[in-house]
């Protein structure tokens, strides 16, 4: 028994991890520490966030910002930080393929893109990356006629590709490659790159990164870039269903005091930011405004390890801040001199898309004023050794407008964003 009873504080006795990166938490119950800071860690209650100990303080922390210990980290190296098998394993099934293939307002927003400018696709030659089961690949084929289509793709789907290109008769114009963007030899250059890269909050996942290798390598001087560029769209917001779905539920249910829950509440729900979020326009407490510009020509890779961007909000209406939700719009530029821009907003005024929106929670609802104003930054943050993740950070100041309002009221809030 005795053996048994030390096996079993072994277990749970804590374990040294170091940080990687520096780290800010938002709120009493996350840590903040630096790169080099020796953690220890008591719980992990989720892969994304765990429970430890830093200098005598208890809190939250990112997972992915801890190793282990030296010996650890040189394990570690040696796994992939692009996470390629679990990634393209995804796309080597139908069931991401159907998502997307059944949005109509991607699908077809290319598909415009294609037919819009057949007459100048003309004996130019394309590259499609990423091309999935190739549905581009097609559109250009069959709509415009190009000299030649380069569809990459580096998942098992390629396979299928093939045979789909072949299917519909198309196999003279559309070569199809599997391969990294990074690894693929193209026997020429190409006048038009186009890619479906976009993720949640637009960049997640970093497929963009391979777009702009593709692009220094494979685009010829003056060649177009579909999309040419990106915008992430940000609106102060109430959730009142989903806070009442996730938090204020703990306050009566069934008659009886479950409050004491709210706060692991909060840590499990408003952490993270949530996915396939659908705003009502009327839960928009501010007109949207653009706070993240990409030029897909001017772009660079390093530019991915952090982008910031500022905001300035003019509160329309009274009502409960809950959170801020985010959205993306890209846009495809002609071929022609003159001609229409193509456009993919993915935000809560068109079509709804498989992306939907993005919630980012506070830990507090706030109530604001018509008039009062929310300033501030948001950075979107890549994770230093998983290259595929992101950290979004939303610093905000709210003040009001009149002289009953309190002067001003800051917080800041960290959102990590995970495969």
């Amino acid at each position: 028994m005795q053996a048994e009873k030390e096996e079993d504080e072994d277990d749970t006795s804590p374990e040294e991890y170091v940080a990687v990166s520096n780290f800010t938490g938002s709120g009493s119950d996350q840590l903040s520490f630096s790169s080099g800071d020796a953690l220890l860690v008591h719980a992990k209650p989720s892969p994304e966030w765990w429970w430890a100990e830093l200098q005598g303080v208890i809190g939250y922390v990112p997972a992915g910002y801890l190793r282990q210990d030296a010996a650890e980290e040189e394990d570690t190296s040696m796994e992939d930080p692009w996470q390629d098998e679990e990634y393209f394993g995804s796309y080597g099934t139908l069931r991401l393929h159907l998502e997307m293939l059944s949005d109509k307002s991607r699908t077809e927003a290319y598909r415009q893109v294609v037919l819009s400018n057949s007459a100048s696709l003309r004996n130019k030659v394309v590259m499609d990356l990423g091309c999935g089961t190739g549905i581009i690949s097609l559109f250009c084929a069959q709509l415009a006629q190009p000299s030649g289509v380069y569809a990459v793709e580096a998942s098992s789907m390629a396979e299928y590709t093939r045979q789909l290109v072949k299917q519909n008769g198309c196999e003279e114009v559309v070569t199809v490659l599997q391969g990294r963007a990074e690894e693929i030899e193209l026997p020429e250059q190409v006048d038009v790159l186009v890619s479906e890269w976009m993720g949640n909050c637009l960049l997640f996942e970093f497929m963009v990164e391979s777009v702009l290798l593709a692009r220094d390598r494979w685009l010829k001087d003056g060649g177009v870039m579909w999309p040419s560029s990106a915008a992430l769209t940000l609106v102060p917001c109430q959730a009142n269903s989903y806070y009442a779905e996730k938090m204020a539920f703990w306050e009566r249910p069934y008659g009886l005091d479950f409050t004491p829950l709210q706060p692991l509440a909060q840590q499990e729900f408003f952490a993270k930011p949530k996915f396939s979020h659908l705003i009502e326009p009327d839960d928009c407490l501010t007109a949207p405004r653009d706070v993240i510009l990409l030029d897909m020509y001017t772009l660079q890779v390093k530019d991915l390890e952090e982008i910031k961007g500022q905001f300035h909000f003019c509160v329309e209406k009274s009502g409960v801040f809950h959170g801020f939700t985010a959205w993306f719009t890209v846009r495809f530029e002609s071929l022609e001199a003159g001609g229409a821009t193509v456009e993919l907003n993915t935000g809560p005024n068109s079509d709804p898309t498989h992306w939907k929106q993005t919630l980012f929670m506070l830990d507090r609802p706030v109530s604001v004023c018509a008039g009062d104003s929310i300033t501030g930054t948001i950075v979107l943050c890549r994770n230093p050794v998983w290259r595929r993740h992101m950290n979004v950070t939303l610093h905000w100041s709210i003040n009001g407008s009149t002289e009953d309002t309190d002067n001003c009221q800051v917080g800041t809030k960290s959102f990590p964003m995970w495969r």
